[in-house]
């Protein structure tokens, strides 16, 4: 399987492909997460959904007919498993508090009532999570990746646990104005997420994204991000090590290709200019608080900076 085309202008993908493939790649990891003694999160559709992508090595990952390939590198395969699930239960919460479902309910979210996962891959938490009922949730993404993952969700007998409305469209094409087509109100607050996103972005695309979310937002609206400073050094250089050791399976995947390279707005300072109050945890922290311990290893030390970021609209 070989998945280790450079981006360019323009360029599109299906979950087997490109940018496509990290969403299966999550997804398994998901899968693997949901199966842990102590899980942070259960997410009974990943692995159903791997499945139906049908790239053989994730499908046994996320069957756990093999396991990830470490070599006793506390920075190696395992651990990108083990950050995807922080990173999941990190925007789980976001959701659940920042909507008023479950028991994380937020007082001052009560009237937040809509939800948007941008660039949702194959995100079931229209599906998994206790939303707040009369929420309406939001997914965008490319055409044949939402169509993909609603037709396999349906094919499972999987029913949105909200009002639930896709939005196929690519993020470099006018996706604010398909999302207000969509029903979409630019008068009520609304929980937006930009989950391992922002690095398949150029860095222009990355202030107009957030550019693009301030204008849609009422105040109260709030927002859940990462930040990696230096996103290509760091997380390149991880993803690279993970990569050769996955060279060892049937995988050919270098998602550095996938980065886009150049200097990019910190978010937490752009967010802060544009408008919004913006509250930010380093990974190390983020760990912690769900009782995971971040590898005190030295190929780790560019990732120990980087960020979760909540922000609300002023």
């Amino acid at each position: 399987m070989s998945t280790a085309d450079s981006r360019t202008d323009g360029d599109s993908w299906d979950l087997a492909s490109s940018v496509g493939t990290t969403a299966t790649m999550v997804a398994a990891a998901r899968a693997v997460g949901s199966r842990e003694q102590d899980p942070l999160f259960d997410d009974p559709y990943a692995a159903p959904l791997v499945r139906a992508v049908g790239l053989d090595f994730f499908t046994q990952l996320a069957d756990g007919k093999i396991d990830l390939p470490d070599g006793g590198d506390p920075a190696g395969p395992a651990f990108l498993a083990t950050s995807i699930a922080v990173r999941t239960r990190f925007f789980d919460d976001f959701f659940v508090t920042a909507t008023g479902g479950g028991t994380s309910a937020d007082a001052d979210a009560a009237e937040i009532k809509q939800a948007v996962i941008l660039a949702s891959g194959l995100d079931s938490r229209a599906y998994r999570l206790p939303w707040r009922e009369g929420t309406v949730v939001y997914e965008i993404d490319q055409p044949q990746v939402i169509e993909f993952k609603t037709t396999t969700m349906a094919s499972i007998g999987a029913s949105p646990a909200a009002e639930h409305r896709t939005v196929g469209i690519d993020l470099r094409e006018d996706w604010p104005k398909a999302l207000r087509d969509s029903g979409f109100d630019t008068g009520q607050p609304t929980a937006w997420s930009a989950e391992g996103l922002l690095v398949y972005l150029p860095p222009d695309a990355q202030d107009r994204l957030f550019d693009d979310i301030t204008e849609l937002s009422a105040p109260g609206s709030r927002l859940a991000t990462e930040y990696h400073p230096d996103a290509a050094a760091s997380i390149g250089a991880r993803l690279q090590g993970i990569t050769e050791q996955w060279r060892e399976a049937p995988v050919d995947m270098d998602i550095t290709k996938l980065f886009y390279d150049g200097e990019r707005s910190g978010v937490v300072e752009y967010l802060t200019e544009h408008g919004w109050d913006v509250s930010a945890r380093r990974r190390p922290e983020v760990f912690a608080d769900y009782g995971r311990e971040f590898p005190d290893s030295d190929t780790l030390v560019p990732l120990r900076d980087s960020l979760a970021v909540i922000a609300t609209r002023k």
